[in-house]
């Protein structure tokens, strides 16, 4: 990923831009029209969303003709998905500790 995770997580954040990364992933690539014609939002607001995604490193544009086309940048997605699976494992293996401890101190009580 071209950007810390915080940076792709801030520019998830928004609903606009999620549902950008949403539409993107279900319909592969897409024009900037094609983008904004999903949302009640201007596509001035758009085009602000798509920067913000586009230099969170989630997305990429290829100019065609007079068209922008936008796809998801399958590497950034995969370092996202590989960071939040990094910390699942995580927290999973401090949760279970956390299960172990209290398993240890109830069976304690009952002696």
């Amino acid at each position: 990923m071209t950007a810390a995770p915080t940076t792709a997580f801030a520019a998830l954040a928004d609903p606009t831009r999620s549902g950008i990364v949403d539409l993107l992933a279900r319909r592969g690539e897409l024009a900037a029209g094609d983008i904004s014609a999903g949302f009640t939002s201007s596509a001035s607001a758009i085009s602000q969303h798509l920067k913000v995604l586009r230099e969170a490193g989630l997305v990429t544009v290829e100019k065609r003709a007079q068209q922008r086309v936008y796809r998801l940048d399958a590497g950034a997605i995969g370092q996202v998905e590989s960071w939040l699976s990094d910390r699942a494992r995580l927290w999973n293996a401090r949760l279970d500790r956390i299960d172990a401890y209290l398993e240890k101190a109830r069976t304690g009580e009952k002696k």
